[in-house]
């Protein structure tokens, strides 16, 4: 991070107290340089928050802390020390009412699938070798490709279809290179195959076998990382909402904060955003033209809701997450929050269960009540039959 002035003379005003904004600020504190931070909600962490009922702590997602920049992964140790846990990844994806492991282990996939299945599917493979889609437009191309397509759409079709709420053949190849960089049929068995010590240098990765983890949640780390900024010299103010951003010359000239009319403005030498872009656009003052403001407007974010069980039962599964690739149910991914730190309950004989739903923010499942979405959640489980799961001896 690179600014023209002397650090005496900056005041770097941030939008959004995220990961990204939190660490933009905490870089600055080291440099000496002023700086505030604006955060609307009343929380900060954005979706790397942790949220706390009674002792239980949810994960807003399952926030992995893995990094291949040694710069990145030293923050995070300073911030936090001795609570920052090294945790081995165990992860599994439901199926055809069984377990495989992923990153993919041969042994569990070849019995998993069965043997006429896995032949199948290694000749698909063949078949996507010998001739490709081309041109390699959509993701279920860039996968079939890579993998062949029965395997697609045994692993990825349902899943991602799950999550993202767009079909397959809608979603651009280059988004799937982008989100799964390096990954193919070849890598998985390599990995799969291969008894290595992990690299993080050289890992993909989505096939990290291990990672870092805030002892209480991942809000813990920003939670901290907070304290540290203001007992420098800068702030991080929450339930500030940036209501307009004030602009000349291709440059931010000041922030306001609350109602236009009554709010306070905020000026500084620098900015920098870390909220939506489409938030970002509609914000500016003077409007920019049409022609953006309608370009922004026609972004869509992707949401999800998570329901938390707490289950009078000590172990359920093993694993700190599990795929649910069943398109009987709605849900998309179950978190384990005790299997990603035992500091996440505050009982050792019960289990929070995390299911994440994904949604499109104000849609159908968006507005359903709470209750609703708990009975939903509860008649999910049980018809995944997760009384079966403990131990995972059915993988």
């Amino acid at each position: 991070m690179e600014l023209n002035n002397s650090s005496n003379q900056k005041k770097v005003v941030i939008i959004g107290a995220g990961p990204a904004g939190l660490t933009a600020a905490y870089k600055l504190n080291q440099a000496g340089i002023q700086s505030v931070v604006l955060e609307r909600d009343n929380i900060v962490g954005g979706l790397s928050r942790t949220v706390d009922y009674k002792g239980f702590k949810f994960d807003i997602g399952g926030h992995r802390f893995f990094t291949k920049i040694k710069e990145v992964e030293d923050i995070w140790k300073d911030v936090l020390g001795d609570d920052f846990l090294r945790r081995d990844r165990l992860s599994r994806i439901y199926y055809g009412n069984k377990f495989f492991y992923y990153p993919f282990r041969a042994k569990n996939a070849l019995f998993g699938l069965g043997i006429i299945n896995s032949i199948l599917i290694l000749l698909s493979y063949i078949r996507s070798q010998i001739f490709p889609v081309k041109p390699e437009i959509s993701f279920e191309d860039w996968i079939s490709n890579r993998f062949g397509y029965r395997l697609y759409k045994v692993f990825f079709k349902t899943y991602t279809e799950k999550v993202w709420g767009v079909p397959c053949n809608e979603i651009s190849a280059e988004w799937a290179s982008q989100r799964i960089k390096g990954l193919s049929l070849i890598s998985a068995l390599k990995n799969a195959l291969l008894s290595k010590n992990e690299d993080s240098k050289g890992v993909i990765k989505t096939l990290i076998n291990s990672f870092y983890y805030p002892a209480h949640g991942p809000g813990m780390m920003w939670e901290k990382m907070t304290d540290i900024i203001k007992d420098g010299s800068s702030e991080v103010n929450i339930n500030s909402d940036v209501t307009r951003i004030n602009w000349s010359g291709n440059k931010v000239t000041s922030i306001n904060i609350g109602p236009n009319d009554s709010g306070s403005t905020i000026s500084g030498s620098d900015f920098i955003s870390t909220m939506p872009i489409r938030e970002l656009i509609e914000k500016l003052n003077p409007a920019p033209p049409v022609e953006i403001l309608e370009a922004a407007k026609s972004l869509k974010y992707r949401d999800f809701i998570t329901v938390a069980l707490i289950i009078d039962k000590k172990e359920i599964f093993r694993d700190n997450w599990i795929y649910i690739h069943d398109p009987r149910v709605k849900v998309g991914r179950i978190q384990n929050f005790k299997n990603w730190s035992p500091y996440m309950v505050p009982d050792n004989n019960k289990t929070c269960l995390g299911l994440e739903y994904f949604c499109f923010e104000n849609d159908n499942f968006w507005n359903m009540k709470e209750h609703a979405l708990l009975e939903l959640a509860k008649r999910e489980v049980i018809k995944l039959g997760f009384r079966r799961w403990k131990g995972g001896k059915n993988a």
